[in-house]
């Protein structure tokens, strides 16, 4: 059985990235964007992925059931740039085997 799954993440480019994430080690999405180094170090997760700051803020393309937003979650999305209705943040999203063919963008840095 394998423990990674498919993901596909347009980073702020516009360029996308099919990567496999592991399933096996508690990792949420902004950690396997730092992993992949799909951003410039110091860009994302400034908080530690504490949903403290939006700087993983993705948008979900896909039509995946994610787990309902935190409301630190939803506190820090009413404060942040750029979001739309699909927003999240990746330090929110858990990668487990739910997650397999997941489809998200990064939102602008700015």
């Amino acid at each position: 059985m394998s423990l990674d799954v498919s993901i596909k993440i347009t980073d702020r480019l516009g360029v996308m990235h099919t990567i496999n994430a592991p399933t096996d080690m508690a990792l949420n999405l902004m950690e396997v964007v730092r992993l992949y180094e799909l951003v410039p170090e110091g860009t994302v997760g400034i908080c530690g992925g504490m949903a403290m700051c939006a700087s993983c803020q993705c948008y979900v393309k896909s039509s995946h059931q994610l787990s309902e937003k935190t409301d630190d979650e939803e506190a820090m999305l009413s404060e942040a740039l750029n979001v739309l209705p699909n927003s999240r943040l990746a330090c929110q999203i858990q990668i487990s085997t739910e997650m397999e063919g997941l489809e998200v963008e990064l939102a602008p840095e700015d």
